[in-house]
């Protein structure tokens, strides 16, 4: 696979035309939200539900006063295709975790996924909001299996044992409705993504959507991406963001800059 279409962007790979739909909101959002010391106390806290309710009232939806936004449930972790995997590098997992995510909800049935990662000096910090529950939806839907993400085609699965085993409809084109043997899926993706890891003489070109090679979350080069853009698919940033119409705020994430933007259900 040599370039992805307009669903499967780079990680940090910030869409100027996605943020435009939040231009209301503070550009210090991020210093509003407070650490806590788990995912869902960071997630439920006072400044992410006044964050959220302004998330939720974009375009009108519905009145920020009454989006009225709750938390529900648990978070989960988000595991992304891990380059090792594709490396063939002997016990590496097929996935890692890059974040959690906890699923929120309005008052007039939108849903979103609060991103949570660990701060260097502890606790945990939300660090973007996007449209939609994909991940903890997929992990319900996983049945305690491992789910993990394969950002470049936005495909979703379920490990069990050493079977690989489709969640979407993007994973189905990509292993059939009965999925693949493990060892089978590796050969698949490192056919697919074995020419573009980190260290290869693809990355060296800074080809990763815009950004210099290596970097995970460094600051992007000059120059607008947008959804229409295609891009080549790269193995050397950590997640990975799933374009399509929707919303994303980026609150500020560090060492693991993100955005990702659904695609309209």
């Amino acid at each position: 696979m040599t370039t992805m279409n307009a669903r499967a962007m780079g990680a940090g790979l910030l869409a100027t035309a996605a943020l435009v739909l939040l231009g209301a909101l503070p550009a210090d959002a991020a210093e509003a939200l407070p650490s806590a010391a788990t995912p869902e106390r960071a997630a439920s806290a006072p400044g992410t539900l006044d964050t959220l309710s302004r998330f939720f009232a974009r375009d009108g939806a519905v009145a920020r006063s009454a989006a009225a936004p709750r938390v529900e449930g648990a978070s989960v972790p988000v595991r992304i295709l891990s380059p090792d995997f594709v490396a063939g590098k002997a016990g590496a997992p097929v996935a890692r975790v890059e974040f959690r995510a906890s699923r929120a909800v309005s008052s007039d049935g939108q849903k979103a996924s609060l991103w949570t990662v660990k701060q260097p000096g502890g606790g945990w910090q939300v660090v973007n909001i996007a449209t939609g529950d994909d991940e903890v939806r997929y992990a319900e839907m996983g049945g305690g299996g491992l789910v993990f993400r394969e950002p470049q085609i936005d495909a979703w699965y379920v490990q069990k044992g050493a079977k690989v085993l489709p969640l979407d409809e993007d994973a189905v084109r990509a292993v059939g409705r009965s999925g693949t043997s493990l060892g089978a899926y590796r050969e698949r993706v490192a056919r697919a993504y074995g020419d573009k890891l980190p260290g290869s003489a693809y990355a060296r070109k800074g080809a990763a959507g815009g950004y210099a090679p290596g970097e995970r979350g460094a600051g992007p080069r000059p120059g607008v991406v947008t959804a229409g853009d295609e891009r080549p698919a790269v193995m050397n940033t950590a997640t990975v963001a799933g374009a399509g119409a929707g919303a994303v705020l980026v609150l500020g994430l560090g060492a693991t800059a993100t955005i990702r933007r659904r695609r309209a259900n």
